[in-house]
């Protein structure tokens, strides 16, 4: 360490340790890709039909995998694995970047355990947060400073995507975009360093082969505009509904108690629902590159439904029945013990998405659009509208497929899915909670430094109060022994009702033949309700306070029942304010 602080500068040590951050993000992703394909084929090689068909297995497989996810959380991690991104952008916000130890391995462990054995999330929000948590740990191990620490935490996610997908430029603005990182110039080259580092990895270790390899063969014409906003529109609705149904199953799922009964609920629904319709099976990404190369045909395997596989209508319903389950068993697969995430379970539903409409216009005789060009841009769009992340969504495609040939109808569909969703839902399925919670960063540094700031930290509790019926001789000792010039006044139980200026006796404090003659109230302002806050309310409403009353210097705050608690001051509010955003935008 005396070494290093004595011969490389810090930011070289933090591009040098963004290089090993992606390193280890770009082998954790592909021990996890790798470990969950060789299970899935391994378990999918047993089978033993039912008297209607279909593999029996399946209806097993689900439910043990999310057995053997729970037993490895309470007795190898023992203790909460955390709730995936969502936990990592509470880190950025208010833990400093910090993220324990074992994250580093429990989310890759209990996702491998779910997904291997037919959990129908994704891999990437889990490999993300490992991939975050190395970087956490890294930084914090080399005690680099706050800020140092949360860029490589960043390092760490981009680089965890870009292994996964081989797709360096997506992994930095996955960063950008869901993180809400600033692109700064030190930034922007340790996130690249991460990125390529570890698709350095990815290529080197599982070859050339990307995720969904497709080559576009039917380029974009003009007169297709119209057909991929209609996709844009379709898509969106598809977001909407993909982001309500996971919040309602997951609700019903939070009001059981007991973790037996989400077991035995979860596992009886998402076996049944995995049996009828084997895509939603693990990812998924297996069926959609067979649909992106025009085998519909995947869709049936192992199904009871295979004698269907080459009507047209059969290959319709069952892609819509397809959009409409995967949010359901993605949610019911995280809500029953599982872990997981939704950036895979995105990226089918709109790939399904895309390649349904692109069949309904075939089918009404209007001109022929190509099913794998509408598949990928459908991927892309719903991406943007669940995740709110269009130029990540967008270039993931582009890099996935090779090339920029779809890149104006990929701009276009989730340009029109964005705005069609944004007056739904403004912020991404992993920032939702904290938003509504007060604790998600923003882009926006002045309504960051309001959110975050931790006003009860700002509460000034040196205010002498003094309580109604009290003379003015006990008014006098309360300003003897206070330093401030407000004092204030409180009912029998403790409520607040008023206060009294200084300036409102100072004349009469130096009459002793006064003191047992008069009583607070008479020298009280009352209440005024624009002079009171309650610690549940939210910051941006204590500073529009501030902001309203031009000779508001101090806020009484009580509790949810009115009792006194504290002053907060504007100087010690504005102070913060100006602290925080000095810490947050430093290069």
């Amino acid at each position: 360490m005396v070494w290093r602080l004595r011969h490389i500068s810090d930011q070289v040590f933090v591009w040098i340790l963004s290089i090993v951050v992606g390193l280890c993000s770009g082998l954790a992703a592909t021990a996890l890709k790798t470990a969950v394909l060789y299970t899935n084929a391994f378990l999918l090689s047993f089978g033993t039909s039912t008297f209607v068909g279909g593999n029996f297995m399946m209806l097993i497989y689900p439910a043990l995998g999310i057995l053997l996810t729970i037993l490895f959380v309470k007795y190898v991690v023992r203790g909460d694995i955390g709730h995936g991104l969502p936990s990592v952008l509470l880190a950025i916000s208010r833990k400093k970047g910090v993220l324990p130890l074992k994250n580093t391995y429990s989310s890759l462990v209990a996702s491998t355990l779910t997904v291997a054995f037919g959990g129908s999330v994704g891999l990437e929000a889990p490999i993300a947060s490992t991939g975050s948590a190395i970087g956490s740990n890294i930084g914090r191990f080399f005690r680099l400073s706050t800020h140092d620490v949360k860029l490589l935490l960043g390092c760490g996610a981009a680089g965890a995507i870009a292994g996964i997908f081989k797709a360096p430029i997506a992994g930095v603005l996955f960063v950008v975009e869901v993180f809400m990182f600033d692109l700064t110039k030190t930034s922007a080259i340790s996130l690249l360093l991460s990125s390529i580092s570890s698709a350095a990895v990815a290529f080197f270790l599982m070859g050339p082969h990307v995720q969904f390899a497709f080559t576009v063969r039917e380029l974009f014409e003009l007169d297709q505009i119209p057909f991929y906003i209609i996709l844009g529109i379709v898509c969106a609705f598809s977001s909407v509904y993909f982001l309500r149904i996971c919040d309602k199953v997951e609700s019903i799922f939070s009001r059981m108690k007991k973790p037996s009964y989400k077991l035995v609920a979860g596992g009886i629904a998402l076996g049944v629902m995995i049996f009828l319709f084997p895509p939603l099976f693990g990812e998924g990404y297996s069926f959609l590159t067979d649909l992106l190369h025009g085998n519909s045909d995947s869709l049936f395997e192992h199904s009871i439904f295979h004698s269907f596989a080459n009507e047209s209508w059969a290959v319709l319903l069952m892609l819509f029945v397809l959009i409409l389950l995967k949010a359901v068993a993605t949610a019911v697969t995280m809500g029953s013990g599982g872990v997981g995430g939704t950036f895979g379970p995105s990226l089918i539903v709109g790939g399904i998405t895309g390649y349904f409409v692109a069949l309904c216009i075939n089918q009404m005789g209007l001109p022929v659009q190509s099913t794998a060009n509408f598949a990928l841009v459908g991927m892309a769009a719903v991406m943007t509208g669940v995740m709110q992340a269009p130029f990540m969504a967008v270039l993931l495609i582009a890099e996935i497929t090779g090339g920029y040939a779809l890149i104006v109808p990929l701009l276009i569909a989730s340009a029109v899915t964005f705005i069609c969703v944004n007056p739904f839902e403004k912020h991404s399925i992993y920032a939702r909670k904290l938003a509504q919670q007060g604790d998600l960063m923003t882009h926006d540094k002045d309504q960051s430094a309001v959110q975050l700031m931790n006003m009860r930290k700002l509460i000034e509790t040196n205010f002498v109060p003094v309580r109604e019926g009290q003379t003015l001789r006990d008014l006098v000792n309360a300003i003897q022994n206070s330093r401030r010039n407000v004092f204030p006044v409180l009912s029998e139980d403790g409520k607040f009702v008023g206060a009294i200026h200084l300036d409102d006796v100072r004349k009469i404090i130096f009459r002793p033949e006064f003191y047992d003659k008069h009583f607070v109230e008479e020298f009280m302002h009352p209440l005024d309700k624009g002079d009171v806050v309650c610690l549940s309310d939210p910051p941006q409403d204590v500073v529009a306070r501030f902001q309203e009353g031009k000779d508001r210097y101090n806020l009484v705050v009580v509790d949810e029942q009115g009792r006194y608690v504290g002053m907060l001051s504007r100087a010690n509010l504005f102070s913060a304010y100006r602290r925080f955003v000095r810490n947050v935008s430093e290069e």
